[in-house]
C-alpha cells in the first residue's frame, strides 16, 4: 500500500500539489543560500540586529525545506536534493557579495512576495485537490511572512513621518 491509501488522497489530483511543491523546494533552497550569505557577510550600520535576524531567517527556511520536502513524500514523490537541479528550475535567483543592509533587505522582500505569490498557489491546488494538510502548512507560511514583510518594510522605512 501507498501512504496516499491511509491519507485517503486521490495520487492523479495531488500530483499538481507536488509538482509545485518540488518548484517551492527549489525556491527556498536557494533562499536558504541566499540568507547565509547575507549572514555571513552584512558590514555597516545595524550589523548586529540584521546579522542575528538573518540567521533566525535561515534556520526558520531551513525548517520550511525540510517540511516541504516531507510533504512531497507524502503525496508519493521524490524530492530532490542536488543543488545543481534546484538550480535548473529556481526562480529565486542566486545573489552574492550583498554585505550592505538595505540592499540585503530588498532583496529579502522580492524574494518573499514571489515565495508568497507560489504558496497561495499552492493553496489553491490544495484546495482543488481535498488536501488541507498542505494548504493549513501553506497558509501558516503566510502568516509568518506576511508578518516578515511588514517588519522588514518598517526596518527598512528612511523617515519617521506622522
Amino acid at each position: 500500500m501507498k501512504t496516499l491509501d491511509y491519507l485517503h488522497l486521490n495520487e492523479k489530483k495531488v500530483a499538481g500539489v507536488a509538482s509545485a511543491l518540488h518548484q517551492l523546494l527549489a525556491d527556498f533552497q536557494v533562499h536558504y543560500t541566499n540568507l547565509r550569505g547575507m549572514h555571513w557577510n552584512i558590514k555597516g550600520h545595524g550589523f548586529f540586529v540584521l546579522h542575528e535576524k538573518f540567521e533566525s531567517m535561515y534556520d526558520d527556511t531551513a525548517e520550511k525545506i525540510d517540511e516541504i520536502a516531507e510533504r512531497i513524500l507524502m503525496l508519493g514523490g521524490v524530492p530532490e536534493n542536488k543543488f545543481s537541479e534546484y538550480l535548473k528550475v529556481a526562480n529565486v535567483k542566486e545573489v552574492s557579495d550583498i554585505s550592505c543592509g538595505s540592499e540585503a533587505v530588498d532583496h529579502i522582500l522580492e524574494t518573499y512576495g514571489y515565495l508568497i505569490g507560489e504558496e497561495r498557489k499552492v493553496i489553491e491546488l490544495a484546495n482543488e485537490a481535498g488536501d488541507d494538510v498542505t494548504a493549513d502548512l501553506m497558509t501558516g507560511y503566510l502568516k509568518e511572512q506576511e508578518k516578515m514583510v511588514w517588519m522588514l518594510v518598517a526596518f527598512s522605512t528612511k523617515s519617521c513621518t506622522k
